[in-house]
């Protein structure tokens, strides 16, 4: 586990078994990250679901312009947070000056406040960094838009959203999308951005190093070790490591993206288990088969725009495929660019002033295109 967080703001004690997810436990205004203008910043502790159903306490930061209209647009942006460390965090990150730990894109959020949108960003990871827990981070997510509403001072509670979000980000956003429907059906989502997401982290899995050594496997080691905190029980990982996966293990739990990744570089799952691998589990496959989005037979109701490189080296680009194809006969409009870069990270930027388009003409009404 994480070193607790010191803050009595994220874990708003008291029995909350009996409070409706996305009701607001705690509220504080705060200062605006840097470079942030334009917006007065708001936190809100609010209480959530685990992904066996445990009621937990979430947080997510909410921007909100100085100028907007009443219930005017809000955007609910899942920053990408490959992270198992509490301090890697948006709430927290984002005031941070550690060069580990900074967001550094996210004064592009300036862009939006411009139009008057709100942003709520939430910390998607949950109260352990339970970093691989796709299906948590799509119920946090939408918990987090409910929060932000229902806090009146905001002025958001009739607001239409939308969803966005890249990488990580976008996983948790493509699950949101996807459990909408039956988790927060109430909620007038009007689309939903997702760009480069893992839809399937067994296929992640196996692409990332299960056999051979890989430059990216610490995103393997840290998801296996994410996945063994929301999922104790089923998810054993810390037992089935040789004395070398756990001194890794022990390195990187408290770390952010770039530690995660030089610890895991050129390593594998197969060097570093001393028994079954989580694959060859039954109970620990089943699990990653959980939190892969590909596999989960709920279809998204709202209008989607997805972007990815279908030549990306860093995710199984057939999951998205498949999904896509899944949604559009459903009947869900699918906007799908392909982007010409082979890497992960500049795929995001090639497809961000269309996704941003794309928002602009849901929040406006206009009907949805669709390349089903």
């Amino acid at each position: 586990m994480p070193i607790p967080n010191a803050d009595p703001f994220y874990s708003a004690g008291g029995d909350i078994s009996g409070v409706a997810p996305g009701t607001v436990l705690a509220a504080r205004q705060v200062p605006n990250p840097p470079n942030f203008f334009g917006v007065n910043t708001w936190q809100l502790a609010f209480r959530s679901t685990a992904s066996e159903g445990k009621p937990i306490v979430g947080v997510t930061t909410v921007f909100v312009p100085i100028v907007k209209a009443p219930d005017g647009p809000l955007l609910s942006y899942q920053q990408i947070v490959n992270a198992l460390g509490l301090k890697c965090a948006p709430s927290q990150a984002l005031y941070s000056t550690d060069p580990n730990v900074v967001i550094r894109d996210a004064a592009a959020l300036n862009v939006v406040f411009q139009r008057g949108w709100s942003v709520a960003m939430t910390d998607h990871l949950g109260p352990t960094s339970a970093y691989g827990a796709a299906k948590l981070g799509g119920q946090l997510t939408l918990d987090g838009i409910r929060a932000a509403k229902n806090f009146d001072p905001l002025q958001l509670r009739n607001s239409s959203v939308a969803m966005a979000g890249y990488s990580g980000g976008g996983m948790a956003t493509a699950w949101a999308a996807a459990l909408a429907p039956s988790y927060a059906p109430e909620l007038n989502i009007v689309g939903s951005a997702q760009g480069g997401v893992p839809m399937s982290l067994v296929k992640m899995g196996y692409l990332l190093g299960e056999d051979t050594p890989h430059p990216a496997f610490g995103l393997v080691l840290a998801a296996a070790i994410g996945l063994g905190r929301e999922y104790p029980d089923r998810m054993p990982v810390s037992e089935n490591l040789t004395p070398q996966g756990t001194a890794m293990m022990n390195q990187v739990a408290n770390s952010c993206t770039n530690d995660i990744l030089a610890v895991g570089a050129n390593h594998s799952a197969a060097e570093i288990t001393a028994n079954r691998s989580v694959f060859q589990d039954p109970e620990g496959r089943r699990v990653v088969e959980e939190n892969s989005l590909e596999l989960y037979p709920g279809i998204p109701r709202a209008p989607i725009f997805e972007w990815h490189s279908p030549t990306d080296v860093l995710i199984p680009v057939d999951a998205i495929d498949n999904s896509t194809r899944r949604y559009c006969a459903a009947g869900t409009p699918v906007q799908t660019l392909l982007t010409p870069s082979p890497d992960h990270l500049s795929a995001a930027l090639l497809g961000l002033p269309a996704a941003l388009q794309w928002l602009n003409d849901r929040f406006a009404g206009l009907p949805a295109p669709s390349t089903c």
